[in-house]
């Protein structure tokens, strides 16, 4: 009888370390294929406005429609939906941290954005009051 018992002992280690060694094998190369997979994406001639930021969790259109804004270079529209919707979903005025935090990552991915992009002053001397010379 302790003869069986060892014998299905062993034959269900075995078979726990195939499924564990299988397991592990499909992880590894699930990760090589991920790691595939972003090396690709950022190497990809897709520009930086069309990913997602590292910082807010974000893309450029994403936060475009949260503050409802479609030209981001008119940084006085981009400020006036963001301090209007940041102040409407205040706790103390019956919004939510949740719905404060999106308006705040959209305003702040926006801000990556004309960080990384600089507006042309040709084409958006519009939008921008020029500096006077004292």
């Amino acid at each position: 009888m302790a003869k069986y018992l060892a014998q299905m002992i062993l034959a269900g280690s075995r078979i726990l370390g195939r499924a564990f060694a299988k397991a592990l094998q499909e992880e590894y190369a699930a990760s090589k294929n991920a790691a595939r997979a972003r090396a690709n994406a950022s190497q990809s001639s897709s520009s930086q406005s069309e990913t997602t930021s590292s910082v807010s969790g974000i893309s450029l259109e994403e936060a475009k429609q949260i503050l409802n804004v479609s030209d981001i270079y008119n940084t006085e529209e981009v400020n006036k939906k963001y301090d209007h919707l940041f102040k409407i979903n205040d706790k103390e005025n019956g919004g939510t941290l949740y719905l404060q935090s999106k308006v705040f990552r959209a305003k702040e991915r926006i801000d990556e954005e004309l960080q990384a992009n600089p507006p042309d002053n040709s084409s958006s001397s519009s939008h921008f009051s020029q500096p006077t010379q004292p």
